[in-house]
């Protein structure tokens, strides 16, 4: 038997992509703060994560929360990029 998640957040594209959104700048921060290559690399991984959760809360809705998401995200890229 699989285990539910009966959380509708979890379930709401929007969500995920300021969730996501949330994971890089936090990831960034830690890499900017203990930039190793591990941290580095975590953070370029977020970043891809939040990409794809970006790509498909898009293509559902144009909501400025998405269009929030995808400025923070870019924001974060650029900081990641002061660093490498």
């Amino acid at each position: 038997m699989t285990k539910t998640d009966s959380s509708l957040q979890s379930q709401n594209p929007i969500s995920s992509a300021q969730n996501s959104a949330d994971n890089v700048h936090q990831a960034v921060n830690h890499a900017m703060s203990h930039p190793t290559p591990q941290t580095l690399q975590e953070a370029r991984n977020a970043i891809g994560k939040a990409e794809n959760s970006l790509e498909q809360a898009a293509d559902q809705s144009d909501a400025p929360a998405v269009q929030q998401a995808a400025e923070s995200l870019s924001e974060d890229e650029a900081r990641l990029q002061s660093l490498e």
